[in-house]
C-alpha cells in the first residue's frame, strides 16, 4: 500500500516528503488496515489500486485494492485502507497542518460507486473449518 501511495504522490508531481511547498510537509500514517481475502503466491502478478476515499483539511484517507492479475478472471485478493495526516516538522516534533492548496487542488475523492465496487465472486466467502 505504501508503494502505491508513493506512486500516487509522484503522479501528482510531488513526493511523500513534500519539499515542493513552503514550509515542507510530511504525511505520517495514523491508521492502517488490510483484509486478506485470498492467498497470493510467489511470482503472482498483482495490481494495487489506490482510491482517495476522503479528503479533509488536514488528512487524506485511501482505499487500496490488491488485484491478482494472473487469475482468470482477475480477482481482488485484499483490500486495505490508510489515513495520513499532513504535518509540519518543527523543533523535532510534528504538528498537524492544513494540506497546502497547491496539493489539495490536485487530489479528488473517488466517486462513491468506485469506492463500493466489489471485484470478483470471492468477496465475502466464508472459510469452512
Amino acid at each position: 500500500m505504501e508503494a502505491a501511495e508513493h506512486a500516487f504522490f509522484r503522479s501528482l508531481g510531488i513526493s511523500v516528503v513534500t519539499r515542493q511547498v513552503d514550509p515542507p510537509v510530511g504525511w505520517p500514517r495514523v491508521h492502517a488496515d488490510c483484509d486478506y481475502r485470498e492467498p497470493l503466491h510467489f511470482e503472482d502478478e498483482i495490481e494495487i489500486q489506490l482510491l482517495v476515499s476522503e479528503k479533509k483539511a488536514k488528512s487524506l484517507s485511501y482505499v487500496f485494492r490488491v488485484v491478482k492479475l494472473n487469475a482468470s478472471p482477475p480477482v481482488e485478493v485484499a483490500r486495505g485502507s490508510l489515513t495520513v495526516v499532513c504535518v509540519l516538522h518543527q523543533d523535532g516534533k510534528m504538528k498537524a497542518a492544513t494540506i497546502p492548496k497547491t496539493i489539495a487542488d490536485k487530489i479528488e475523492v473517488a466517486p462513491q460507486e468506485l469506492l463500493n465496487l466489489e471485484t470478483g465472486p470471492s468477496q465475502r466467502r466464508s472459510v469452512e473449518a
